[in-house]
């Protein structure tokens, strides 16, 4: 069945088939900037949108402020005048697309906060025009799209499907992932109208190899969320597992890495000392949340977190004990390295990472917490974790090391010393297995 296109779909479907289409992302962090590279690389124009002017100075200068987005890919594309970065909302109705790329975070009592897609959609339904497309890529609960961004968007007279467009197409950015890069990621796309499906598709299509349609919004929302689900449950089974396991002198390692050969019926998930990251230690509130309103229970969701959540207070009496027994001293008073305060190795993306929460946990108990961390000098803006904002990190010194009464590997970056650390420290305890992936062996080192 054929579907009749308004005349202004039509004149938009062109320009972005023809790449002319000016290309609007709104939030330059980790998925927003890498977005709006690869549709520059594609040459398409775009423009950046961002409320820090740091960011904006940094971009319009060629510069990345993003570790593993160089540089070098930001600078060929300001001065070709493909990309141009603002922090004027007022220039939102200058895009033909518009991609939402902003923080979805949850509420203290674990509930979905959606203030920054909403002031994002409220200052776009000010410049929208007919013919604009709006594409939401943060991580959300099903019906976010047509229920909250649809009303704020069509008051002002406009309607979608009609006058201008509307779709959601979930961002699965990997920072670091040397692998998968944002152009090498198939993308899904979900809208409520055909002609909006059908633009955000042909949209994409410059710069994924592959695009997946889904019937609806909601369903593409879905898709994001069962993605997070399914590894916060995963990584809450392992680390239930390192709990059992090591209560029978059982390498938890040896058993995921011997398991992970057979080539059917497993995937390998590795333990930790709790979740970070944008997307696993927060989207699966958000579905416990959505399911409420049609009373539906998730327990197994909730479980999973329960365990995860659980990981760090665990790290914390495998240390507190571990020292006791060792030295026969508590944690008060003592001094400890936290060694990586990024949330994933090679990365330099603090977002919900349990470091931080265990620098908190470990002052708690009257000790001070120092970090060392490859990728990130300093910590910058946590909303959660105010006390350790702008608190600078140590450098790597081993006869600095050897003064703590232990180290905490908190996250495997690749660039350590292992043998270099694991010989200067007094005890080291490891929750990522970093030291057994390097080959180290020491009885100076007690996992957790």
């Amino acid at each position: 069945m054929s579907i009749e296109w308004p005349a202004h779909g039509l004149k938009l479907q062109a320009r972005i088939e023809s790449g002319t289409a000016t290309i609007g992302v709104i939030g330059m962090g980790y998925v927003g900037l890498p977005l709006a590279i690869a549709f520059c690389e594609a040459q398409c124009p775009v423009l950046a949108f961002d409320l820090d002017a740091a960011k904006v100075d940094a971009l319009n200068a060629g510069q990345s402020y993003i570790r593993h987005i160089e540089g070098a890919r930001v600078a060929p594309q300001v001065e070709a005048k493909r990309l141009d970065a603002t922090a004027d909302l007022a220039r939102l109705g200058e895009a033909d697309v518009l991609l939402i790329c902003v923080p979805t975070p949850l509420t203290r009592h674990l509930e979905p906060d959606l203030k920054y897609v909403e002031a994002t959609t409220a200052a776009i339904a000010r410049t929208l025009r007919k013919g604009q497309l709006v594409i939401l890529e943060s991580t959300t609960y099903p019906g976010t799209t047509r229920e909250v961004m649809q009303p704020i968007l069509e008051a002002g007279g406009l309607v979608s499907g009609k006058d201008f467009f509307l779709a959601y197409s979930p961002e699965r950015e990997d920072p670091g992932n040397p692998n998968f890069s944002t152009t090498q990621i198939p993308k899904v796309v979900g809208a409520d109208d055909q002609v909006s499906a059908d633009l955000a598709l042909a949209l994409y299509k410059h710069i994924v190899p592959r695009t997946i349609a889904v019937s609806s919004a909601a369903t593409a929302e879905a898709v994001k969320i069962t993605e997070n689900v399914f590894r916060a449950v995963n990584i809450a089974l392992v680390n239930e597992l390192k709990l059992i396991f090591t209560a029978m002198d059982i390498d938890v390692w040896e058993v995921i890495d011997a398991a992970k050969t057979k080539p059917f019926g497993f995937m390998p998930f590795y333990p930790g000392p709790g979740l970070g990251g944008h997307c696993i230690p927060i989207d699966p509130f958000y579905l416990t949340w959505k399911a409420r309103e049609f009373n539906q229970h998730t327990r197994f969701i909730e479980l999973a977190g329960q365990i995860n959540a659980d990981m760090p207070q665990h790290v914390i009496r495998v240390m507190a004990d571990t020292l006791d027994a060792r030295f026969g001293r508590g944690l008060r008073g003592a001094r400890i390295l936290v060694l990586g305060v990024a949330y994933k190795k090679n990365v330099d993306d603090i977002r919900e990472s349990p470091s931080l929460r265990l620098m908190e946990m470990i002052e708690a108990r009257g000790a001070t917490a120092d970090f060392h961390d490859p990728h990130v000098a300093q910590i910058n803006g946590t909303r959660e974790h105010p006390t350790l904002n702008y608190r600078h990190g140590v450098a790597w010194d081993p006869a600095e090391i050897a003064r703590y009464d232990a180290v905490l590997i908190a996250t495997d970056h690749d660039s350590v010393d292992y043998a270099a650390l694991v010989d200067a420290a007094p005890l080291v305890i490891d929750t990522r297995n970093a030291c057994g992936k390097a080959g180290v062996v020491s009885d100076k080192v007690v996992r957790a």
